[in-house]
Parts: C-alpha cells; sequence; structure tokens
C-alpha cells in the first residue's frame, strides 16, 4: 500500500467520528499550548527580572550580613524604636556596621569608591485620610540613593540633606502607593500615616520593574534618621549600597572595601568576615539559575496534560479498530499486509496529534501577546518545534498499542465480528 493511500485512508479515519476526532484534538491542543505558554511565561519572568537586575547599575556594590550574622541588623517594626544589634565574636573591638560606618568609608579617600549609601529597612502599615496599606515596604536612606539608584522621582523633589539631619517627616512614595493611597488626586503635599507618624510627601517614585516578589512601587522612602528614630533604632543598618567609580573598577572596589571594612569592625585577617558584597553580575547569575530552574519545571507541568493528551489518543484509537474490526478483516481478506494496517493507524493517530499540535502552537502564539499575571510571555523559539514533535511523537508512541491490536487480527476473526 503507498503512503499516499495510507494517508487518506487515515484522513477518512480522523473526519468518519468528528466529535470524537475534535475532543481529541482538543485534549493534544491544550497540552500543546501550554507547554509552549507555561514556557514563555518562565521566559518572559527572566528576562523581565534581568532586565531590572541590570537596569539597577554595572556599578553599584550591596553589603549585606553574611548567613552567620553579625555586621547588620534588620529593619524593625510596629512603630517602636528598638533594634536588634548583632556582633562577631572575633574581637572585643569589633562593631555593626553603623550609618557613621558609612560615613567613614566614604570619607575614606577609597580610589575606587565613588558613594556610599546606608539603608534601613521596615515593613509596615501606611495609611492616608480615606484608606491604608498593610506591609508596605520603609526605605530609611540618603539623598544620595536617588543618583545612585534607578529609584527617580517623578514628580515633586527628594529630601535633602538638611532633611537628614533634622529627621524630618517627609517622604517619597512609590507611584503605585500613591495611586492607593490618593486615588482621586495628587499625593504631593498630602499627609500619610506610617505605623501612626505622620509623613508629608513631597515626591512621587517614577514606576519601577519588579525583581523578585517585592514591587519597587509599593515604598515610602524617608530620611534614615526619621526612619531610625521611629522605628529601627540607631543601631546597625540592613545594607550598604556602594557606587564603584565605573563598571571596570568593580572587582578594585570589592578589594578595597573589604579591607577598610574589617579594619572598622575589628575582623583579624584569617576571621571569617560577618558581611558578604555582591554586585548585579552575581545578582544576574544567581537569577539566572533560578529563571532556568522555574522555566524547566513549569515545562515539565505542562507536559503532564501533553502527556494527558497521549493517553486519550489511545483510548480513542481502541475505541476506532474495535469499531472497525469487520473493516480490518475485509482489508485483509483482500490482500492487506500487517504493515499496511499497522501504518494505517499509526497514521491516523500522528494524524490527530499534529493537527492538535499546529492548532495548540497557533493558540499558544496568540495567548503570548497578552500578559498573563504582569508577565509578557517571550516565545523561546525551540519550543513550538519541541512541541510538535513531541506531540507527534506521543501520538504515534500511544498509537502503537491500538494499531498492534488491529494488525494482529486474523481475517476470519474479523469478518466473524458483528
Amino acid at each position: 500500500m503507498r503512503l499516499g493511500d495510507i494517508l487518506l485512508s487515515a484522513m477518512r479515519g480522523v473526519t468518519a467520528n468528528k466529535l470524537r476526532s475534535v475532543l481529541t484534538l482538543l485534549g493534544v491542543l491544550i497540552g500543546v499550548g501550554s507547554v509552549i505558554l507555561l514556557l514563555a511565561v518562565g521566559n518572559g519572568s527572566a528576562q523581565t527580572i534581568k532586565t531590572a537586575i541590570a537596569s539597577l547599575g554595572t556599578d553599584t556594590l550591596t553589603v549585606r550580613a553574611s548567613s552567620q550574622g553579625g555586621g547588620f541588623g534588620g529593619g524593625g517594626g510596629g512603630g517602636q524604636s528598638s533594634t536588634t544589634t548583632t556582633t562577631t565574636t572575633t574581637s572585643s573591638s569589633t562593631k555593626v556596621i553603623t550609618a557613621g560606618v558609612a560615613t567613614q568609608i566614604a570619607n575614606a579617600g577609597l580610589g575606587h569608591v565613588k558613594a556610599v549609601i546606608p539603608e534601613v529597612n521596615s515593613s509596615l502599615t501606611v495609611s492616608s485620610s480615606t484608606t491604608s496599606q498593610d506591609g508596605i515596604s520603609i526605605l530609611g536612606t540618603t539623598p544620595g540613593y536617588f543618583d545612585v539608584t534607578t529609584a527617580k522621582v517623578a514628580t515633586g523633589s527628594a529630601f535633602t540633606a538638611a532633611d537628614v539631619s533634622t529627621s524630618a517627616k517627609v517622604a517619597v512614595i512609590g507611584s503605585t502607593l500613591a495611586t492607593e493611597l490618593f486615588p482621586t488626586g495628587s499625593a504631593l503635599g498630602q499627609n500619610i500615616s506610617v505605623a501612626g507618624d505622620t509623613f508629608n510627601v513631597i515626591g512621587v517614585l517614577s514606576t519601577q520593574s519588579s525583581v523578585g516578589f517585592s514591587d519597587p512601587n509599593l515604598v515610602v522612602v524617608a530620611p534614615i534618621t526619621r526612619i531610625q528614630r521611629s522605628y529601627t533604632g540607631y543601631g546597625a543598618v540592613s545594607s550598604l549600597l556602594v557606587q564603584a567609580s565605573d563598571s571596570n573598577s568593580i572587582a578594585a572596589a570589592t578589594g578595597e572595601l573589604t579591607v577598610v571594612l574589617n579594619q572598622l569592625l575589628g575582623i583579624s585577617t584569617n576571621a571569617t568576615p560577618p558581611y558578604t558584597i555582591t554586585n548585579q553580575s552575581s545578582l544576574l547569575a544567581t537569577q539566572a539559575a533560578s529563571a532556568d530552574s522555574f522555566t524547566v519545571l513549569l515545562g515539565a507541568v505542562a507536559a503532564i496534560s501533553l502527556l494527558v493528551g497521549g493517553i486519550g489518543v489511545t483510548n480513542v484509537m481502541l475505541v476506532t479498530v474495535t469499531e472497525r474490526t469487520r473493516e480490518i478483516g475485509i482489508r485483509k481478506a483482500l490482500g492487506a499486509t500487517r504493515g499496511a494496517i499497522l501504518g494505517q493507524f499509526l497514521a491516523e493517530a500522528a494524524t490527530l496529534t499534529l493537527l492538535g499540535g499546529i492548532l495548540g502552537v497557533i493558540a499558544a502564539l496568540i495567548a503570548a501577546q497578552y500578559q498573563i499575571n504582569g508577565t509578557q510571555p517571550v516565545v523561546l523559539s525551540y519550543s513550538i518545534p519541541l512541541a510538535l514533535g513531541v506531540s507527534v511523537a506521543i501520538g504515534v508512541f500511544f498509537g502503537v498499542y491500538p494499531a498492534g491490536r488491529a494488525a494482529a487480527m486474523r481475517p476470519i476473526q474479523a469478518l466473524r465480528a458483528i
């Protein structure tokens, strides 16, 4: 039997029971579409985070407490002037990293360090006269924060060094927070309450891309001295944001920071420092690994639906073989070979999955044009041929057993079937 005849017979078999074929196609469509779309969502999420991290600048370093603790303190909460400071046991002269230590580093005349920005963090309830938001990120820092980071003031102005000196109750808030607290008007000049303390809004930040699980547009940025006085205390800061002289000086700046921090904290040469220094390159590498794992996980979840579609093909083909037993017997009696019968039913299974796969690709490409939960999917170039190939392979694989049953029928037994 020629290949053309086999394919023609397969198409007739597929269209013989239209509703059954459509339902089978739908199962394969969902499987293929899910694989492509979920891989696209994972890739899109990874691209968004990578872009956001890269936009933070290739000339910045972040100094944070290491997993062993010491050197830094977490942000306080609940509106109480308290803090927990941790010191290392390396030396009796060991200090925590405070805003004063940051000033000492900035004044040390390091050749590859341009700016040192201390930061303290907390998470508190922020409210206006009409509404409130829980768990808002409260960041205490210095005016240099707006120069070093991508947090730029869109309307209004940033606070000044004088505001830091006087612990002024002024704040710059994120664009989303401004909209949620003041949905009917401008937030500029309005007062907000942060855990009971009143702050005057002097600026609203431009909209920023989200990195990780936190929304940078739901933030209150205020003078570090005010946040310390009202919420975290004057102990250790949460982190130091350090700007190198340029992107090529990251390694040199890291070395200078390490030497100065060890001196200021009283860390001996052989001791493990209670802090880590990271840059955007290391963050990007870590994020890339996490994003790849996330994408693979999404693909594996989607592949399950494709597997279910393949099982549906098996079920349909078994029913088809049973219904067409007499046809198989007649064809065998007229001289059809085992291979011809096997090829016909395998071709039917492959045709079903191929058509379903093509429709699934079209559906996924259409869906990828829209944002999904705030993420713009980015279709991976290899996902389309991979999903199509896998769908056809699944059709053939799950069609082997029904096709084998059809091919193994003895003509006399098949002709006796009613």
